[in-house]
């Protein structure tokens, strides 16, 4: 993934199946001081952990805007015991300054086995 337009794809969490398209919209020139990489943009939070894949998640912030639907209760529940700031929890929300990147070649050196 070098050249603006470049796709790479990711499976996180294969009991839920979350899977991600991240777009290389550009390269830009590297800043003094500045530690890389880095998250410059994005949309919407973090989903929790264990919430049920994406068919989960949808149905837990329907349940969670709707003190009538049938979930309410149990899922108002299960974040609170789930959920660390599970009452500050905004879906709409992101802050890339909160995305922390691991060491890259540590990362590879663990999947290929060290090689």
């Amino acid at each position: 993934m070098n050249r603006p337009g470049d796709l790479v794809s990711y499976l996180y969490d294969f009991g839920d199946d979350w899977r991600h398209t991240v777009l290389l919209e550009g390269v830009l020139l590297a800043e003094a001081k500045a530690e890389y990489p880095v998250c410059i943009g994005g949309k919407r939070a973090c989903p929790p952990e264990d919430c049920g894949g994406v068919f989960g998640y949808a149905n837990l912030l329907e349940a969670l805007a709707d003190e009538d639907h049938p979930d309410h209760e149990e899922l108002t529940e299960w974040m609170a015991e789930n959920v660390e700031s599970a009452k500050a929890f905004d879906p709409e929300a992101f802050n890339p300054a909160k995305i922390k990147f691991g060491n890259p070649a540590k990362r590879l050196k663990l999947a290929t086995g060290g090689k």
